[in-house]
């Protein structure tokens, strides 16, 4: 006759193994921090409590081991967003992540950008966090690495980025009456400043960081999309040194970023990803105008009439400048 005792033991191996019991703190830690990592700005205990259906005693204390773990970030308000801890594991992360992975990928060793430094971010508050780095042959001012962060009001990445959100959420990023960090002489002064050069870069589809991290360097950066509709999900960048570089060369690095950047959206299914790199006409004509604008306008060739032909003798109407 079969053990009873021995068929329950199995019996309740087998349930722990189809169903595992999760450790509650663990599990509410856990949903704590994708709560944070889903919001677009530092939360608050109650905000965190709310979300998580806890009390607020309970989710203070987990925020108190978070927070000396360096998994959550408490700023001087009493507002929380992720921490610095999870850098340690952007390598091991990377491997495994699609845009990381197909960055890697991607900007290979030939063509325009194999010379240069070539790197892949996302937007961490008002940072930038560097996910992947392909450096290039001369050494820059900068090292950029993989967990690193910097100002994203002064990196061509971040501005990128901040170029496909709302301007208020840009506003609310950089609130708090601080300034905005100011690396060298050229750095953007003002949040008012960097809404402008945000609307340039929306216009032109990538971003420029023209001696604002370094003195002598120059970077672009363009958006990356993902298949969600929504802001960039990330951002590519070339840095380079600005003495000796041509304007053929810069036309070059632009265009081949602007490229890594509809590449890298292509692969994480962004519907349009060549929006991500289209440039709008400078100016747009005004429906009242009562001729087309300059660029448009092409003389006949040579030794060919036009449709509406003067009679013999009529003096040609004068011609008049299109900003007259």
């Amino acid at each position: 006759m079969a053990d009873p005792t021995l068929s329950t033991r199995t019996a309740g191996r087998a349930a722990l193994q189809t169903t595992p019991r999760l450790v509650p703190a663990v599990e509410r830690a856990v949903r704590l921090l994708d709560s944070l990592a889903r919001a677009r700005r530092p939360l608050s205990l109650a905000q965190l409590a709310r979300d998580l259906a806890a009390p607020k005693s309970s989710v203070h204390g987990l925020l108190s081991t978070l927070v000396e773990l360096d998994l959550v970030r408490r700023s001087d308000a009493g507002e929380f967003s992720l921490g610095t801890r999870p850098l340690q594991w952007a390598g091991a992360w990377s491997v495994h992540s699609d845009v990381a992975s197909a960055f890697h990928e991607l900007a290979g060793d030939t063509g325009p950008l194999a010379s240069e430094t070539v790197m892949l971010a996302v937007l961490d508050g008002p940072d930038v966090l560097y996910l992947g780095c392909r450096p290039g042959t001369r050494a820059l001012a900068v090292n950029f690495r993989v967990g690193g962060r910097f100002p994203a009001s002064c990196t061509s990445s971040g501005k990128a980025i901040l170029s496909t959100l709302d301007p208020r959420e840009v506003r609310g990023l950089f609130a708090g009456g601080r300034g905005l960090p100011r690396p060298t002489r050229h750095s953007v002064p003002s949040v008012a400043a960097l809404l402008r050069q945000l609307a340039q870069a929306r216009a032109d589809g990538h971003a420029t960081d023209d001696e604002e991290m370094a003195e002598g360097m120059e970077c672009f950066g363009a958006p990356v999309f993902s298949a969600a509709h929504g802001p960039a999900v990330a951002a590519v960048a070339v840095s380079l040194i600005k003495a000796g570089t041509s304007d053929a060369r810069r036309d070059d690095l632009l265009e081949a970023i602007r490229g890594l950047a509809v590449q890298l959206s292509a692969r994480l299914g962004a519907a349009h990803p060549a929006h991500a790199s289209s440039k709008p006409p400078a100016s747009t004509p005004k429906a009242a105008a009562p001729r087309p604008p300059a660029a448009t306008i092409k003389s006949p060739p040579a030794g060919k009439a036009t449709r509406r032909t003067p009679p013999p003798g009529a003096r040609p109407a004068p011609r008049r400048h299109p900003s007259s």
